[in-house]
């Protein structure tokens, strides 16, 4: 006896510490949610989008107790009811009497389990489709009808999806509930099977019976949304979609025919509940399957094989031409204009005269191959550095419009090496300096860029503005930042002094992240980031402030999940600030008549590779959104740019008060503001066919296009060529303007087709300068569309002009000695002297490790003729005959021993420039001296590392500069 009682405590000790450990397991799991649900809180909280967050909580929230209940109380009623109804004193076979016995101690868990457990899954399920639900809920009118249906656009872009959505989920609910009746009825004696005899008592006819009919009626309702659904269906051959003619006259009456034959089968379930009859439900069940493949698949095969095929051009081309319509209309191409362009082939002497400014513009620093010239001349530490690809964005000089290839000098913690610890990559090294500016147009002597903005303090022409770059696209996982007014500076600002030993250091005063003013946060953070010197370091204080999550585009994609982002974030000087500038789209795949295509598939090319694994399927997109984010403080801005899409409208009721009107945005801003790269590669994937607005062309796919392969990528993996930004004047516009342009040449599956160029795409990608006001032009697509009977060469073909050239390839045999890269720059392609202009860089890059590249030719062609120089302008004066009537931004790169030149600067100091002698020119004379012994002071502190003298030097050679540019006046027309 007493034994056992021993044994009793000892049990009830174990089972005790066994509770006990699993509360403290639970209680830790609980608290890690806990920690990252309010990082998040206190995350959005600082930024100013907490609704953001809290709308989306709510919202899953919902749905998921909307799914759970829609699921969980149904199936727990059908299984209550069928056991409760069942025969007291039913006669049950051996076998079920067995499975009873074994089945009912646990009947109660499972009349509530399995419920739960379903419910479960179905808020899950539901949970992930709030934006569904938020669409239908907030859903806006278009503004437009569909063609066949007649229905408003808005109806497909917002409510057909939930309510195919929902009808799909009832149908689940009550096939599951069927199921679980039919089990439990069988269980408990209320389905007996006899031989071949099957008895069903009266209470289990009726609840069978009524759950039948209602999934039968639901089948109705999902079929006749079927019958919409055809709209933004594939059809004829894949080539449109929406629905065709055997659509309109076969599959849509036979939906509406089975959707009606349903609702009849179900009503006959329903009189079986009263009647007791069982044959006519199930004779009408067979004959709805019977009716299905025949009105569903034979009728609609039968009419597509005997009365379309035969004549197929004829009767589908009323829906072709809706789908040419329909397709222009949801990627904004409705109002492109298509431009004959009869292009010339004979370069004239003077045939640039008309285009003289956008000659001047010409870009000859190719982004893509300049980054290792921005690391090499400004990066200064290891702990800095540039993107790979840098952007082209565009500056006001001396009153005049700058095409410039811009990057941000970001923190790059790896370059630090033996000194990574905690404390440094943590507290002191926090973010990176300053933006640096490219003259796109231009070049030094010896074929380095010329920079309008650059060094460490930055100087040049961009004016004052906040350096620090807290905030980018390298920017480290998370910092700690900010102290006490006096306290001691301890982040890291820029390097300085003689021996670069002098260090300059700052203290983060804006309002970047979430502030660690108690231990509580600071364990949170611990907690989020797996690091416990967030709460044991005497650096954390409470003034401190985290910043992470610092990536622009990712920040933006947090505050407005309901946006697909441009794959470019692009940084510009706006107001005194560095802003990192982001296109937001809004997209749908429910357009009717509209083409669906792959998003990855339309953006990838040589400057962006295609994901993997992409199911981003759309047939409908706008730029509807352009977003800001400061690098210096994080702060994000929505500002909404197309007022008229009814996608942003509809979540701008779901999130409100988050996107600012366009009138908000400064002039600056506005100045900035381009045109979307990733837009415009999805308008010229489609234009490649939809180019054609006639629907008997489009049918024949008889002059089809495609976007060729850049040139200069490798041959065992072509990509795209991608398209570029310039400055220029198309046919039809009264002055250049910053554009976006591309090529198509025909398209093709073998080797030998024929890589002439057939259409030129440019857009105006300039929104002006005006608060609030974006320009009339902006957005204005023209498609210069080339005579069939041309043999105008495309990029592919241009290229190899180029490289099989004798003069040319000798030309670059020699640059290639001693071991010398030769790069091949950007091919660009301009509508100029009524024909079409190539121009190309050519880089040169050295063997050795600290080498880069560069630009020490320009490859010029017009028609078949080809020219190769030292600079853009003296290319195009021997391609024009000597005179191409317009001067190019290089023309004032001086000849060999005409002049002293400062490697590295990019300046020149004396000597006979393209445009003119500065002899008799005193204020000239004097401004190119005081240059020239600036550049001498920026070389000498460039080496010694004095970065303040450096500094100095700087602004004295910009104002030196400035001198010369005036007292030389503008360069006269050739």
């Amino acid at each position: 006896m007493s034994s056992t009682a021993a044994v009793r405590p000892a049990g009830r000790r174990r089972a005790a510490i066994w509770i006990t450990l699993g509360v403290i397991v639970a209680v830790v799991i609980l608290f890690f949610v806990f920690a990252g649900l309010y990082a998040d809180i206190l995350w959005y909280d600082q930024l100013g989008y907490l609704k953001v967050l809290t709308t989306q909580w709510f919202a899953g929230i919902s749905m998921f107790f909307i799914g759970f209940l829609g699921m969980a109380v149904p199936l727990w009623l059908s299984i209550q009811l069928a056991y409760r109804l069942r025969p007291v004193y039913a006669k049950l076979n051996s076998q079920l009497d067995r499975y009873q016995q074994v089945i009912e101690p646990l009947r109660r868990l499972a009349m509530y389990g399995i419920p739960i457990v379903f419910g479960i899954f179905a808020g899950v399920s539901t949970a992930s489709r709030w934006q569904t639900a938020a669409l239908w809920l907030n859903g806006t009118s278009y503004g437009k009808t569909d063609p066949l249906f007649h229905l408003d656009i808005g109806f497909y872009l917002f409510a057909l999806p939930f309510y195919r959505s929902a009808v799909g989920f009832a149908s689940a609910v009550v096939l599951i509930s069927l199921l679980a009746t039919l089990a439990t009825c069988y269980l408990y004696g209320s389905i007996r099977v006899s031989g071949r005899e099957v008895r069903i008592s009266r209470a289990a006819r009726v609840q069978i019976s009524v759950i039948a009919a209602l999934y039968l009626l639901l089948q109705g309702v999902s079929i006749w949304l079927d019958r919409y659904a055809t709209v933004t269906d594939s059809n004829v051959n894949d080539m449109i979609n929406g629905a065709a003619y055997t659509d309109v006259n076969a599959t849509i009456p036979g939906r509406a025919i089975l959707a009606g034959a349903a609702v009849f089968v179900a009503i006959l379930f329903v009189l079986t509940a009263f009647i007791g009859r069982w044959r006519f439900p199930i004779v009408g069940t067979a004959l709805l399957i019977v009716a299905a493949l025949v009105v569903g698949a034979i009728v609609p095969w039968v009419v597509q094989r005997f009365q379309v095929d035969p004549s197929q051009k004829t009767l589908e081309s009323p829906y072709v031409q809706k789908g040419i319509d329909y397709t222009r209309e949801a990627y904004g191409l409705s109002d492109i204009e298509t431009i004959p362009y009869n292009a010339k082939t004979t370069a004239e002497q003077g045939a640039l005269r008309q285009d003289a400014q956008t000659t001047a513009q010409i870009r000859i620093l190719d982004p893509a191959v300049v980054s290792p010239s921005f690391r090499q001349l400004q990066q200064f530490r290891q702990y800095y550095a540039f993107p790979e690809k840098l952007n082209v964005d565009r500056y006001e000089v001396n009153g005049t419009q700058q095409d410039a290839v811009v990057a941000v000098r970001e923190l790059q913690q790896s370059g630090l090496g033996g000194t990574r610890n905690w404390f440094n990559d943590t507290i002191v090294y926090t973010h990176g300096y300053g933006l640096v500016a490219a003259y796109g147009n231009q070049r030094s002597p010896d074929g380095q860029p010329v920079f309008m903005e650059s060094g460490i303090p930055t100087t040049g022409t961009l004016g004052e503005y906040q350096p620090r770059i807290y905030f980018g696209e390298q920017s480290p996982t998370y910092s700690i930042v900010g102290g006490p007014k006096d306290g001691k500076q301890v982040e890291l600002d820029y390097p300085g002094g003689a021996d670069g030993a002098q260090q300059t250091y700052t203290t983060f005063s804006g309002n970047g992240g979430p502030k660690l003013d108690n231990i509580f946060k600071r364990l949170v953070y611990a907690l989020k980031f797996q690091d416990e010197q967030i709460v044991l370091s005497d650096a954390v204080n409470s003034n401190s402030q985290i910043l992470y999550d610092r990536d622009p585009i990712k920040r933006v994609q947090k505050v407005a999940p309901y946006l697909t982002l441009d794959s470019q974030a692009y940084p510009a000087v706006v107001d005194g600030r560095v802003k990192w500038i982001i296109d937001g789209y809004t997209t749908s795949d429910q357009f009717p008549y509209s083409h669906v295509g792959s998003l990855s598939d339309a953006t990838a090319d040589k400057d962006t590779p295609k994901p993997a694994y992409a199911f981003d399927d759309i047939n409908y997109i706008r730029n509807s959104v352009k977003a800001t984010v400061d690098a210096y403080d994080g702060s994000v801005t929505l500002y909404a740019w197309d007022t008229t899409d009814p996608v942003l409208k509809t979540w701008e009721k779901v999130f409100p008060a988050t996107v600012k009107p366009v009138s908000d945005m400064s002039a600056q801003l506005m100045s900035h503001v381009r045109y979307p790269s990733d837009l415009f590669k999805v308008q010229r994937s489609v234009l490649g066919q939809y180019h054609v607005d006639d629907a008997g062309s489009f049918y024949s796919r008889e002059d089809a296009w495609t976007t060729p392969n850049d040139p200069t990528s490798p041959s065992s993996n072509p990509a795209l060529q991608p398209p570029y930004y310039l400055t220029m004047k198309m046919p039809g516009q009264e002055s250049p303007a910053f554009s976006l342009y591309s090529t198509f040449i025909p398209a093709g599956t073998s080797e030998s087709s024929r890589s002439v160029l057939k259409g030129y795409l440019a857009v105006d990608a300039d929104a002006g300068d005006t608060k609030g006001t974006v320009a009339s032009g902006y957005g204005k697509l023209r498609l210069l569309q080339l005579p069939s009977s041309d043999t105008i060469p495309g990029p592919g073909q241009m290229q190899n002009q180029f490289d099989s050239d004798p003069t040319v390839s000798q030309q670059l045999n020699l640059l290639r000695q001693g071991k010398s890269e030769v790069i091949n720059g950007n091919l660009l392609t301009l509508p100029v002297g009524g024909g079409l202009l190539y121009v190309q860089p050519v880089y040169v890059r050295s063997s050795g490790e600290t080498s880069y590249p560069l630009l020490q030719k320009v490859l010029v062609a017009f028609g078949d003729k080809i020219e190769f120089e030292d600079t853009l302008d003296q290319a195009l004066d021997a391609l024009f005959g000597g005179d191409s009537g317009a001067s190019a931004g290089d023309n004032n790169v001086p000849t060999e021993g005409s002049g002293t030149t400062q490697p590295g600067t990019g300046q020149s100091t004396g000597g006979s420039t393209g445009s003119g002698s500065t002899a008799g020119n005193t204020a000239l004379q004097e401004a190119l001296q005081r240059a020239n012994q600036a550049l001498s002071d920026s070389q000498a502190a460039l080496k010694s590392g004095d970065w303040q003298a450096y500094g100095e030097a700087q602004k004295r050679l910009q104002q030196a500069i400035s001198d010369a540019v005036a007292a030389e006046g503008q360069p006269a027309a050739k």
